[in-house]
Parts: C-alpha cells; structure tokens; sequence
C-alpha cells in the first residue's frame, strides 16, 4: 500500500526551478483593440492579441515577417491573400511574409489570440496597410 505524503513547506523549497524575467510586458491600445508584446528574441516576438467585438484590424502586409496566429477565445475572421476562413478556439493559421492578410472578430466576446513573428525584421513600422476602418497610414 503507498501512503501520501504530507506536503511540508520543505519539499517544496527543495524542488529545483527557474524564472526567465523579460522585463514588464507593456499592453498598446489600438482602436481595434490591444496587444501586448509577450516575449522576443533574435529573429521571433510573441504577442497577445485582443480584438474587440465588430472590429477588425487594417488589411496589410509585412516585408519581413511572416506570422502564426493561435485563437485562444473567440472567434477570428482571418483573411490571408485571397481566401478567408473562420477560426475558435485552439485552431491556428499561418500567414507567410508579403501576404495582405486581416484579423477581425465577427463575434460578440472579446478575440484572443497569440501570435508568433518569426522575420529578419519585427518592428511595428513594417507594415503596408491596403484599407483601414480608422484611416491609419503607412
């Protein structure tokens, strides 16, 4: 017969581990919504991405980046060059480097997602917008 164990403060301070501190994860408004910049590296960044209800983000593209979205909550209308398709929950999509592509949130709870930049390139200035609901530029 096995017996439990009592967890005692001391088994678990002697249980190895560590912490990777990135630093404060700032969160930028947008009139769409927010995101908040997770973790970057040489070459990566990951972001978590809300999109409020009825909105959408501008249809745009990116020179030096290709990016994979994973839906977390919500409902995620993805537009990637000509096809458009419907992702929830636990469903991801790819969108590859200088493809127009949009990310809207036809449902009626807030969209969460993560997304994962992988480019020679991540900054916010990469970005080519087509058409904007908040006539944005550049």
């Amino acid at each position: 017969m096995v017996q439990a164990k009592e967890n005692k403060k001391s088994d678990v301070a002697a249980i190895p581990f560590s912490i990777a501190h990135t630093g404060v994860a700032a969160t930028e408004m947008r009139p769409w919504g927010s995101f908040t910049t997770l973790e970057e590296g040489p070459g990566y960044k990951i972001k978590r991405i809300e999109v409020n209800p009825g909105h959408r983000l501008s249809l745009q593209m990116h020179h030096h980046r290709s990016e994979h979205w994973i839906v977390v909550s919500g409902t995620a209308k993805v537009t990637c060059g000509d096809k458009e398709k419907i992702l929830g929950a636990n469903q991801s999509t790819y969108v590859p480097q200088c493809t127009s592509h949009r990310l809207e949130n036809p449902g009626v709870i807030k969209l969460i997602l993560i997304e994962v930049q992988n480019g020679e390139y991540l900054g916010e200035d990469d970005i080519i917008r087509f058409q904007d609901d908040y006539s944005r530029h550049k």
